[in-house]
């Protein structure tokens, strides 16, 4: 039996993009801003929602191959700052139907919650204290902290953080990526519909259910979620 710092905890840990905001389109007019700095042709806009949950150069590396190094970066950063004008100028990244709610029932019923991203930390906080959910969450973790997932350090860094086990973790994402970095960390992986990859993909990817709306969050997550009896 492992030696459990808190053997009642349950901890979920959601993506962002796609999971709890719809950003696509915020996403998809940065990318094709940034190529077009570049005098590139953007890539298909299916092509750009593929990608959502990659750290930022590795999404652009996989956008365009054809790029070196210090072009991918340059757009990278090129993709910044679009992003950043557009929020300054009053963009905004809506919550999924349900999704505030979902998460202040899940704090109150004391389950500990996090957020892995592959957003940067100053897009993550923005997100956050717009729709006035940081105090929800015990661990951010992002593109900035840890490398991108697939890999399942952010992962393992916000277990860490809380004091959670494997067994007691569930990662809740919209992408092959998330349930991959779940898979990878040893922990549950739960995918959501509505996001950016299909749920055949996710399944394939290690998730242990698919749930095509926030109100089924709660009782699919006491289902899986079951913690060691000491």
């Amino acid at each position: 039996m492992d030696d459990l710092k808190f053997p009642n905890l349950k901890f979920i840990v959601f993506d962002c993009d796609g999971t709890l905001v719809d950003s696509q389109f915020m996403i998809i007019d940065a990318m094709h801003k940034a190529f077009g700095i570049e005098g590139l042709l953007p890539p298909p806009d299916a092509a750009i929602r593929r990608v959502v949950g990659l750290a930022l150069a590795e999404a652009v590396a996989v956008l365009a191959p054809q790029l070196d190094m210090a072009q991918v970066l340059r757009l990278s950063e090129h993709y910044k700052q679009a992003f950043r004008s557009a929020r300054e100028a009053g963009g905004r990244e809506p919550l999924y139907p349900h999704a505030r709610d979902i998460v202040v029932a899940l704090a109150d019923a004391g389950y500990v919650l996090g957020v892995a991203t592959g957003k940067s930390r100053r897009g993550l906080v923005a997100v956050l204290e717009h729709n006035d959910l940081s105090r929800y969450f015990d661990s951010l973790q992002t593109a900035d902290d840890a490398p991108g997932k697939p890999h399942p350090a952010m992962l393992h860094q916000a277990m860490a953080a809380v004091g959670a086990s494997p067994a007691q973790t569930l990662m809740v994402g919209d992408t092959s990526y998330d349930m991959a970095m779940a898979r990878a960390a040893g922990s549950l992986g739960l995918g959501v519909s509505w996001g950016y990859h299909a749920p055949d993909e996710l399944m394939t990817a290690g998730a242990s259910a698919v749930i095509d709306g926030f109100l089924d969050l709660p009782d699919v997550a006491a289902g899986l979620l079951r913690v060691p009896v000491l």
